[in-house]
């Protein structure tokens, strides 16, 4: 890789040599490694791997993109070229030009910490995913469980024609269970996951059959709940619910690129009141439990972000793009699926930041209510520019008086973020970010690993649907 980011170096420099203004590349390293077992059969072990490099080059504000998987450096030079003479094309044709936020040539390394390298490990992994596996079709009920191991490590050089040079290396670590229970009411799903930002230590220090059982028990639980009448209810989100709907709902309309394009609700509201004064969220890219962001895919040193501090839109997120059209500093947001992707704005890990109330607090002030988990969430539907959401819970309960009773299945919740944030009463002290190994944030046709989560908290009339 070494030798690779010096021929990248004199290939951004013959890009200004013929008339850019700017040029940067992604060298990427990428390995994936998946193993699943399907009721107590292997049905995949699999690995994958991809290498190359990714162009960007600026021509009178026009900005075109070229990579290879060719390392050598005619390929290398042949990209570039090609990126410069995308750019100058489209340059002569009218459209917004395109001008980065000022960024210093910092030069940095930042490798995230593990023990164990995962895929020097072998029969151990299948090992394990097959006990997992086993442990879960053995609780009484269950009809149907699959057990995923999965491991990532990932390797970006950034390097500009400004002298920036910048490596990131990621190694993530994870297990996901989903169980399906049957009973006399139908077929019910649940489903849990963890992954940390570590080595094969992770899997060996985890319990995981434990977090497997438990999973079939709550499947098994909610085959036999019931389908909550429709209606407002106050509603308390455990701390994945939290993180998924502020990502979903909140987090993508507080990305630059969609407020200088018009497509989000936030657009100019910044400096005024858009949550309950209890609500802080944060975007950080080196948060506990999160997907490990020091450096953002521009070389950008990624800085803990208040998006809303105390009920107050303080800031957006940006990459240098956006940033220079905000008239803001860039906030280390500018991230890319993979060498072969332009740069856009996303998320890393967003979050709401703890509060004072104790769970048994947020209880005892509910008298008919709903809990609303995620193990076994399928997902919903956003619209950032409306700020409007539709997202399924997982296995949920009911609150009766203070206390937890029964278990509910089908629960939808819905409604308008920015409403949705001013009816928060209570948040936790309680806190959890997690991240995946298998999974994470769409836009745009790209898929990057992103981190979520936050503390309990308490929404006095949120919309759910059910019978």
């Amino acid at each position: 890789m070494e030798d690779v980011k010096d021929l990248v170096s004199k290939a951004l420099n013959e890009a200004i040599r013929l008339g850019a203004e700017f040029a940067d590349a992604r060298i990427q390293s990428y390995e994936y490694e998946l193993i699943t077992y399907d009721n107590g059969s292997l049905r995949e072990h699999s690995y994958n791997r991809r290498a190359g490099v990714g162009f960007r080059v600026i021509y009178q504000g026009a900005v075109a993109y070229s990579s290879t998987t060719d390392l050598s450096r005619e390929a290398l030079l042949e990209a570039v070229k090609k990126a410069f003479s995308s750019a100058k094309a489209l340059s002569s044709h009218p459209g917004e030009k395109v001008k980065l936020a000022e960024y210093p040539a910092v030069k940095a390394v930042a490798r995230s910490h593990y023990v164990v390298d995962p895929f020097e490990v072998g029969e151990e992994k299948l090992e394990i995913a097959r006990t997992v596996n086993q442990e879960a079709l053995q609780v009484k009920g269950v009809v149907s469980a699959i057990t995923r191991m999965g491991f990532q490590r990932d390797k970006r050089i950034i390097v500009n024609s400004e002298g920036l040079e910048v490596t990131v290396e990621v190694v993530l670590s994870g297990l996901s269970q989903a169980s399906v229970a049957k009973s006399e009411k139908g077929l019910e799903y649940a489903s849990d996951y963890d992954s940390r930002v570590a080595g094969f230590e992770y899997i060996r220090e985890t319990d995981w059959v434990e977090m497997a059982r438990e999973v079939s028990r709550l499947a098994v639980t909610a085959s036999n709940a019931e389908v909550p009448k429709g209606g407002t209810y106050d509603v308390i989100l455990e701390p994945r619910m939290v993180g998924l709907l502020l990502h979903e709902a909140f987090g993508h309309a507080s990305e630059g690129d969609l407020v200088t394009t018009g497509a989000s609700i936030l657009e100019g509201l910044k400096g005024r009141k858009v949550a309950s004064e209890l609500v802080t969220i944060i975007d950080d890219g080196l948060v506990s439990g999160g997907y490990y962001v020091p450096y953002d895919d521009e070389g950008v040193e990624k800085k803990k972000v208040y998006v809303v501090d105390k009920g107050v839109l303080n800031n957006y997120l940006t990459d240098r793009a956006s940033a220079a059209k905000l008239g803001q500093q860039p906030t280390g947001n500018g991230r890319v699926m993979s060498f072969q992707n332009p740069v856009i704005v996303r998320q890393t890990n967003y979050y709401m930041e703890p509060g004072d109330y104790r769970i048994e607090e947020i209880l005892e002030d509910v008298d008919y209510g709903i809990y609303a988990t995620s193990k076994g969430a399928k997902g919903g539907q956003v619209d950032p520019g409306m700020g409007t959401f539709t997202f399924s819970a997982g296995v949920s309960w009911l609150v009766e008086k203070g206390k937890i009773t029964r278990p509910l299945r089908g629960v939808n919740l819905s409604g308008q973020i920015l409403d949705v944030l001013s009816k928060i009463d209570a948040v936790g002290r309680d806190f959890e970010v997690e991240t995946s190994v298998f999974g994470g944030c769409g836009k745009s046709g790209q898929l990057v690993r992103v981190g979520t989560g936050g503390p309990h908290v308490r929404v006095r009339g949120l919309s759910v649907g059910g019978r």
